[in-house]
């Protein structure tokens, strides 16, 4: 049997291991995946004598890459890692199928010369400006703090709001169980012109997109990018 696992420190939101559980069951693999909550990404070293292969949530996609004996070219321009291989001799190999699941989700969504906001600065931020910038996006990064990003909050006007149609949120706000939380914007600036997208996917209509929707916005939830760099990283790990 093959071992797999997601690290990441709070795991509660998380709906990986019964994924691949389902996947298992369905298609007759003899495998198993297992949530391991860790506060930091080095501890996972101990595991990886047995594990195949696992998956890397917040705050550890950063974190995890100079532990890593080769990371994939792409990942290496993203700046995080949410998949690592484990090879048979035990080099960790790692890759970004984040930026798998946000083109899948962003398909039909116009992104040369649109003007977009990214909110947050974490390993799935990075990815998401990936995507936008190879798009051709005019993109902005909103952070709590100015020193990480273009613009904090505080800085996001009504007018600012209606210029950037396209806004991602990759913040862990909405996520469960905290549904009730989401990005402080100026929420009544948006208009049926708007695309919303969301990375949280538990639940799938965030607070974010329940906000967006009432003002008329097109919103697009996580579940597809979960779904699409699960897949991605089962090919990966069986290559």
């Amino acid at each position: 049997m093959k071992h797999f696992a997601l690290i990441g420190f709070p795991l509660g939101h998380s709906l990986s291991a019964s994924y691949f559980a389902e996947k298992f069951s369905r298609e007759g693999i003899d495998a198993e995946y297992s949530p391991l909550a860790i506060e930091q990404a080095e501890e996972v070293l101990p595991y990886c004598s047995r594990l195949s292969g696992f998956n890397v949530t917040i705050p550890h996609k950063q974190a995890i890459m100079p532990l890593l004996a080769e990371i994939s070219e792409e990942a290496q321009a993203i700046g995080a890692v949410n998949c690592v291989k484990v090879c048979e001799d035990g080099r960790l190999v790692g890759y970004n199928t984040d930026v798998i699941g946000i083109r899948k989700s962003l398909e039909g969504v116009e992104l040369q010369g649109r003007k977009a906001l990214v909110l947050g600065t974490g390993g799935a931020s990075k990815a998401v400006q990936y995507v936008l910038r190879k798009g051709g996006a005019d993109i902005k990064v909103v952070s709590r703090s100015k020193g990480a990003a273009n613009l904090t909050y505080e800085e996001l006007s009504e007018e600012l709001i209606r210029e950037c149609r396209l806004i991602v949120n990759t913040t862990p706000l909405g996520m469960f169980p905290k549904v009730e939380s989401a990005p402080q914007l100026p929420y009544s600036a948006l208009s049926s012109e708007h695309t919303l997208f969301d990375c949280v996917y538990n639940p799938r209509q965030t607070k974010f997109l329940q906000l967006g929707a009432a003002q008329g916005a097109r919103t697009i939830d996580g579940l597809t990018m979960f779904y699409a760099q699960a897949e991605a990283s089962w090919e990966i790990w069986n290559d």
